[in-house]
C-alpha cells in the first residue's frame, strides 16, 4: 500500500502519530537536560563509509548523518545534545528505505554504549506513554511487550544461533551484511525490543574497541519487529586511529569502483579534544511505521520521492 492509495482518514492519522512521536522524543530530552541542536545540513567532508554512497549538491555533500558537526559540538564543551534533522543517502530505496530519511541522533558526556541501551528503553516506553498504548506495541502479528526483559544478544551468538557460518567466514566472503539482513534480523524484536550488541571491529568504523577483545567494538543495533530502528556505539576518541579506519573505508570504495571521501580533516582536529561519549543514530520513519502499524515506509511521510 502506497500513501496515493490510503484514504485521507488513515493518512492524516499516520502524520497525527508521527507529529505525537517527534514531540514526545523532543519533551524526553528536554525533560532529561539535553540541548537540541541544528547543524548544517551540507558539508565539504563527510564520513567516509563503504556501504553509504552520498549525495552531492553544488559540490558539496548532503549529510547522510549529523555525527561529526555534533562530535564536534561535544569537543568545544557541549555535553549532552540532541538533533533530530534530515539525511540523505543515494539509492536507498523500499518499503523500509527512503533517499532522504529523518533522523535522530543523540550523544551524553561520559557515557557508553550500554548506557545508550537503557537510554533506548526509556526513550520507546516514553513515547508509548505519550501515545495512551500502554507497555506494548501490536505490529502486524506480532505483540511486542515494553514491560518485560528487553533481549540483549551478541553477533557472535546470533550467528551461532541462526547463520549457516560463523562470524568470521562472513566477513572474508563479504556476506555479513547479508546475513544479518536476512537471517538473523527476521530473529529480533518480536516479543520484545533487542539489542544485538558487540559488532565484528571491521563493521564498526568510529566505535572504540571492546578493552578485552579488540577484534569487536563497543556497537550495538536496536531492533524491534525484526526492523532495524537504531544504530549506537561508544565513540572513538583517538584521531590518529580515526583516520586510519577511513582510509580504510575509502580503500574498500575504490576496490568497489566508488569514489573516495575526502577525509574530515577538521574534525580529526577536533576530535583529539573530544571527552568520551557515546553516541546513536535512530530512525524516526521507521519508528512511526511501528506505532501506526504499517509496513510500508511510503504511508508515513507526506510525499515519497515518485510523487514530487
Amino acid at each position: 500500500m502506497t500513501l496515493r492509495s490510503l484514504s485521507f482518514k488513515h493518512q492524516y492519522r499516520h502524520f497525527e502519530i508521527r507529529s505525537f512521536v517527534i514531540q514526545a522524543i523532543r519533551d524526553f530530552f528536554s525533560d532529561n537536560g539535553y540541548l537540541e541542536i541544528d547543524t548544517p545540513i551540507r558539508c565539504p567532508s563527510i564520513i567516509p563509509e563503504a556501504q553509504i554512497d552520498p549525495v552531492i549538491s553544488e559540490g558539496q555533500y548532503l549529510q547522510a548523518s549529523p555525527e561529526l558537526c555534533m562530535k564536534r559540538l561535544l569537543s568545544k564543551g557541549f555535553d549532552n545534545i540532541f538533533q533530530i534533522c534530515k539525511c540523505f543517502r543515494k539509492n536507498e530505496r523500499g518499503s523500509l528505505h527512503l533517499p532522504e530519511l529523518t533522523l535522530l541522533e543523540w550523544y551524553t558526556k561520559n557515557t557508553t554504549y550500554l548506557d545508550l541501551m537503557d537510554q533506548c528503553q526509556e526513550l520507546i516506553r516514553f513515547i508509548a506513554l505519550r501515545l495512551n498504548i500502554g507497555e506494548r506495541i501490536i505490529y502486524q502479528d506480532k505483540i511486542i511487550r515494553l514491560d518485560k526483559k528487553w533481549q540483549k544478544i551478541t553477533v557472535n551468538k546470533a550467528f551461532e544461533l541462526y547463520a549457516g557460518k560463523s562470524v568470521l567466514a562472513s566477513i572474508e566472503d563479504n556476506s555479513f551484511d547479508e546475513i544479518i539482513s536476512f537471517q538473523i534480523e527476521p530473529h529480533l524484536g518480536n516479543r520484545t525490543p533487542a539489542f544485538l550488541y558487540d559488532y565484528p571491529a571491521s563493521q564498526s568504523s568510529l566505535a572504540k574497541l571492546l578493552k578485552d577483545n579488540s577484534a569487536y567494538a563497543q556497537r550495538f543495533e536496536f531492533y524491534m519487529a525484526g526492523i532495524e530502528l537504531a544504530n549506537g556505539f561508544s565513540e572513538l576518541t583517538d584521531p590518529v586511529e580515526q583516520k586510519q579506519r577511513f582510509n580504510k573505508e575509502n580503500h574498500i570504495r575504490m576496490s568497489q569502483n566508488k569514489p573516495p571521501i575526502p577525509i574530515p580533516e577538521i574534525f580529526l582536529t577536533d576530535l583529539e579534544s573530544m571527552p568520551d561519549a557515546s553516541g546513536i543514530a535512530l530512525g524516526i520513519d521507521r519508528l512511526v511505521m511501528l506505532f501506526c502499524n504499517t509496513t510500508s515506509i511510503d504511508n508515513v511521510v507526506a510525499f515519497t520521492p515518485e510523487m514530487l
